[in-house]
């Protein structure tokens, strides 16, 4: 390889920039209107870069983000902003199921004894239905 030669010579050589997607393009990969992808930018749904002439950049690794907050409109009575908190709940669970999974492997699971489980009290229950 010539020494000489850098990287913006070689025409499948991307820059990083050109590797985010402005709002117009990233809309029409969505399927959506670019507002309401400004949208879920401004409620915090989706993560963006902003360049200094205020345009907003977005990463195409967040279409199937978009797409999964669409499945939850669709699914769910719940406006975008409360898909936010569904979404970070749903990433919470899916974490700890990982977390459970790989503990699980690599832990054995203990048997809880009866010994030093507090006995409840409860009242006698009447047969009778009332």
């Amino acid at each position: 390889m010539n020494q000489q030669s850098r990287p913006s010579d070689y025409p499948l050589v991307r820059s990083p920039r050109s590797a985010l997607l402005d709002d117009e393009e990233f809309a029409r990969r969505c399927g959506l209107h670019p507002e309401l992808v400004r949208r879920f930018w401004a409620l915090g749904l989706i993560p963006a870069a902003r360049h200094v002439d205020g345009t907003l950049w977005f990463s195409p690794t967040q279409v199937p983000a978009v797409a999964r907050l669409q499945r939850l409109h669709a699914s769910l009575p719940l406006n975008y902003a409360a898909l936010g908190l569904v979404c970070d709940l749903l990433d919470r669970i899916r974490d700890l199921e990982t977390a459970l999974r790989v503990r699980g492997r690599t832990e054995p699971v203990r048997r809880r004894t009866t010994a030093h489980r507090p006995t409840a009290t409860r009242p006698e229950r009447s047969q009778r239905w009332t």
